[in-house]
C-alpha cells in the first residue's frame, strides 16, 4: 500500500525507528520538518562514526581516545580499559595507564598488545607505559589513503540518506500526500543538508591528515 506521508515511508528504509502516529496527510508540514530532523539525526551518526574510526589511527602523539575501542575483561566482562584505569598523557609521546586494582595489569597489557594499534606497554610497579614511536614518512602516507578512504565511505553513506529521503518524498507526491511544490522545496533543503555533512565529513578527515603530516 502507498504510504500514508513521506516520514511514514522514510522510516520503513530503517527497521530500529519508530515512526511516529500523527504521520497523516492533515500534518504533512510537521511530518517533513520530523524527516528533516531525522535525516539530519543520521547525518550527525556517520560523522560521528568517521570522528570514532580515525582516533584508532595511531599518530606519533600520545592520546587517551586512542585507547577508547580496546576493551578488557573485567571479571568476565569486555569494558573499556578507561573504566578500570586512569590513563593520561604523561609527555607528547608516552601514556601513563594505572589501574584501579594491581590484578588488572596483565589483562590490560594482554588487551593492549592484541589490539590492532601494534603498541607495547612498559611496565614499573603499578604503572603502565606506552611510548608511541615516530611514524616513518612512508607509513605517514598510508595512514593518510586511510583517512581518505573513511571520509570516501562517509559521503557514500550521507548520499545514501538522501537518496533513500528523496525516495520517500516522491512515494508521498504519487500518493497526492504532498504536493510537488513541497517536494521541491523538500528537496532542496535535504541537497543543503547533504552538502553540509559533506563538508563536515572532509574537515574531519582533513584534520586528521594534518594530524598525521605534522612532526
Amino acid at each position: 500500500p502507498a504510504p500514508t506521508c513521506a516520514y511514514e515511508h522514510f522510516g520503513n528504509h530503517f527497521a530500529d525507528d519508530a515512526v511516529p502516529d500523527v504521520c497523516v496527510g492533515t500534518e504533512i508540514a510537521m511530518d517533513l520538518n520530523q524527516l528533516k530532523r531525522d535525516i539530519e539525526a543520521r547525518m550527525t551518526k556517520s560523522i560521528d562514526t568517521l570522528a570514532s574510526q580515525l582516533l584508532r589511527l595511531r599518530t606519533g602523539r600520545a592520546n587517551p581516545a586512542l585507547l577508547d575501542h580496546v576493551r578488557v575483561d573485567y571479571y568476565g566482562s569486555d569494558v573499556p580499559i578507561s573504566q578500570v584505569a586512569n590513563v593520561v598523557v604523561e609527555d607528547a609521546r608516552t601514556l601513563s595507564i594505572t589501574p584501579w586494582e594491581r590484578t588488572m595489569i596483565a589483562a590490560i597489557e594482554k588487551a593492549i598488545m592484541k589490539s590492532d594499534l601494534g603498541l607495547t606497554p612498559n611496565t614499573a610497579g603499578a604503572t603502565m607505559r606506552i611510548n608511541m614511536p615516530p611514524l616513518t614518512e612512508e607509513r605517514r602516507r598510508d595512514l593518510v589513503k586511510v583517512v581518505k578512504s573513511e571520509v570516501e565511505q562517509t559521503r557514500v553513506t550521507i548520499r545514501g540518506v538522501r537518496r533513500d529521503a528523496n525516495t520517500s518524498i516522491k512515494d508521498a507526491v504519487k500518493a497526492k500526500t504532498l504536493t510537488e511544490d513541497d517536494e521541491k522545496r523538500a528537496e532542496a533543503d535535504i541537497q543543503k543538508l547533504t552538502d553540509l555533512y559533506i563538508s563536515k565529513a572532509d574537515d574531519v578527515g582533513a584534520a586528521k591528515e594534518k594530524e598525521l603530516m605534522a612532526v
